[in-house]
C-alpha cells in the first residue's frame, strides 16, 4: 500500500494517466505489458470505500532491460504489479493499493509461483525503499509493516495462494 501521506509522487493522479502508467513503474524497475498489449483479464478490488468492486488502474510488468524489457518478462516469467487507488465516497483515503506478485512465463498463463505473492511483495519494497529514479526523478521509499490488516494464509486471497499477512506501508517522498 502507497499511503495518503506521500507527498510529489506520480501516483498522485487521480484517475489512470499517462504519468502514472510510465514514471512510477519505471521507477520501480516495471514497466507497461509487451508492445503495449494486454491478453489477460483485467481485475478488480474491493477497498472497502463505498465503490464496491474496482478495476485495477496500473497493470505493469518487470522491465528486464530497456528495448523489449517486458517482453523478456512475458517469456521468462517475472514481477508484476496492479494497483488501485482508493477514493471512493466512505472512505477517500487517497491511498493505493499494491497487489504485487512474482509469476511463470506466458507459456504457463503467468500463473503466480508458490509464495509469489509475498515474493512480489518484497521486490516491490525492497526497490521502493533502496531509492528508485526515472527521467531524473528520485523517490524513496519508508516501509511500516503492518501483521494487523490482513489475515495471513490463502482465504479471500486471488488463486487461493497462500501469503504471510504482512502488509507494507510505504511512504515515498521526492527527493
Amino acid at each position: 500500500m502507497v499511503s495518503n501521506t506521500t507527498r510529489s509522487l506520480p501516483f498522485k493522479p487521480l484517475y489512470y494517466s499517462p504519468l502514472t502508467q510510465s514514471i512510477v513503474p519505471r521507477s520501480l524497475g516495471y514497466s507497461q505489458e509487451c508492445l503495449g498489449l494486454h491478453y489477460g483479464n483485467r481485475h478488480y478490488a474491493d477497498l472497502g470505500d463505498g465503490d464496491g468492486q474496482k478495476i485495477e488502474l496500473i497493470l505493469a510488468r518487470q522491465h528486464y532491460f530497456p528495448v523489449w524489457g517486458t517482453c523478456w518478462e512475458s517469456l521468462a516469467g517475472g514481477h508484476h504489479f496492479r494497483a488501485w487507488r482508493q477514493n471512493g465516497t466512505e472512505a477517500n483515503s487517497g491511498a493505493w493499493f499494491i497487489g504485487a506478485s512474482k509469476e511463470l512465463d506466458s507459456r504457463n498463463h503467468h500463473t503466480i509461483v508458490p509464495n509469489g505473492y509475498n515474493l512480489g511483495r518484497d521486490w516491490f519494497v525492497d526497490n521502493a525503499i533502496a531509492g528508485t529514479r526515472h527521467k531524473n526523478r528520485w523517490w524513496k521509499a519508508e516501509v511500516e509493516w503492518r501483521t494487523d490488516l490482513l489475515e495471513e494464509g490463502s482465504d479471500g486471497i486471488n488463486h487461493g495462494i497462500a501469503q504471510d499477512g504482512r502488509v507494507a506501508v510505504l511512504t515515498v517522498r521526492r527527493l
